[in-house]
């Protein structure tokens, strides 16, 4: 069996870390009213816990280019689950300092592990077969990625978060030692969670290191552009790429972090009930990527994605003029049509890349820097206008995602590239 198909294994393998970067991902929604009260933060300050996260992903993408390039995917990758297990075991002193700037540093070294490992194992996935279904086989993969982010605020809801919600007459009516005490269990409940994950990414490392993993080039499967010279910009859906992945990941962060927050401001749900809806969100986005992924055995990936932001947008219309328990159906609403788009647009700005493909991954994946700057200018509108207008930010990422979807996409053709060139 293995001989009929050499990628087998490896697509198992592979596929396990998107369920592992997942989780990583969507416990930050958790974090940010969690350590907004551990640390006694206003909506701004808690975003940062975002933009450290994220930020990464624009630093590092070059050198996790670079380091795929020179040592090839499987080392890139080993490197990313080191970083990923450090950047988790520091959150143990972070939690004993109680120090917010702590828990970013951590956060920003969890990210750069997970830039080499999206860096790696975005494009891998893509050329792990017949390159006319790899989309589908990146949304295959992007689904357990999907699970992953409906099994977090689970974990988060009954391991992290407290319950406990007090307001500021209550907070005023403890003693000192009773606020600080306080605090200090609520940092604290973060420690096991993230030491069991760092144990667990360092077991996925060691296996990872004992399995030979086949170095496959992306000019493979790309031969038309052999021998094809000039700057990479000169892909035109490249550079639509970039842009439509900063704007798609800053609205999907800004959508999920605030979702806690929004249900509590606007219709009264407490944290842990929050999660809970929040998770229920998170297993649509994931059922979006498996039923998206049948969908585009009829319906081009190109339309789905146009159609798709279509509705994202008639629905953060409702989140943002409706709100009550409309608002929150909308919501889980956004995270289904959301569930398809970051592994279908990263799967078109691949195409016809060639021998640019790791460095064309490199650049996408630093756009991802969306994910640490949109949430920042959603946070500051929420503590000027409320978080219900703040809505309005990712409702108007969806307008770029439209386009891409519509026009943005499309390659020029060899001929027409090379006499532009």
């Amino acid at each position: 069996m293995a001989s009929q198909n050499p990628y087998r294994l490896p697509f198992i393998l592979i596929t396990s870390l998107f369920f592992l970067w997942g989780l990583a991902h969507n416990l930050n929604p958790i974090l940010i009213p969690h350590l907004k009260k551990a640390c006694q933060l206003s909506d701004f300050q808690s975003a940062l816990i975002d933009s450290a996260f994220f930020v990464a992903y624009f630093v590092l993408a070059i050198p996790a280019g670079l380091t795929m390039k020179r040592w090839g995917y499987k080392k890139g990758i080993i490197i990313g689950l080191l970083l990923f297990a450090l950047g988790a075991f520091l959150f143990i002193p972070a939690a004993n300092t109680r120090l917010f700037p702590f828990f970013l540093l951590a956060l920003f070294i969890i990210a750069s592990g997970l830039t080499f490992l999206e860096t790696a194992a975005n494009p891998y996935m893509t050329i792990l077969g017949d390159p006319r279904h790899a989309t589908q086989r990146l949304n295959l993969a992007q689904s357990f990625n999907g699970l992953a982010a409906s099994v977090a605020p689970l974990i988060g809801g009954l391991f992290i978060l407290s319950g406990k919600d007090l307001n500021a007459a209550e907070y005023s009516n403890l003693s000192a030692e009773q606020f600080h005490t306080l605090l200090n269990q609520e940092a604290a409940a973060v420690k096991m969670p993230y030491f069991i994950i760092g144990l667990v990414v360092l077991a996925v490392a060691l296996l990872l290191y004992r399995i030979e993993l086949p170095e496959v080039s992306g000019s493979d499967h790309e031969l038309e552009t052999k021998g094809f010279q000039g700057s990479i910009w000169r892909h035109r859906h490249l550079v639509w790429g970039i842009v439509t992945q900063f704007f798609y990941v800053g609205a999907q962060v800004a959508v999920s972090s605030f979702f806690i927050r929004y249900l509590g401001k606007t219709v009264g749900i407490a944290e842990k009930n929050a999660a809970l809806y929040l998770s229920i969100a998170l297993l649509a986005f994931m059922l979006g990527r498996f039923i998206g992924t049948l969908i585009m055995r009829y319906i081009s990936p190109a339309r789905l994605l146009m159609y798709y932001a279509l509705a994202c947008l008639g629905l953060l219309a409702i989140v943002v003029v409706q709100g009550g328990m409309l608002s929150v159906y909308a919501l889980i609403g956004v995270e289904f049509f959301m569930s398809i788009m970051f592994p279908t647009i990263f799967s078109f700005f691949l195409q016809s890349l060639g021998e640019d493909t790791k460095m064309g991954s490199s650049l996408v994946i630093m756009s991802i820097v969306g994910g640490a700057i949109l949430p920042l200018v959603m946070g500051r509108m929420s503590d000027s206008v409320g978080i219900q207008m703040a809505y309005l930010v990712p409702w108007c990422c969806f307008l770029v995602v439209f386009y891409f979807g519509w026009r943005g996409h499309r390659i020029k053709s060899l001929a027409h590239i090379t006499h532009a060139v």
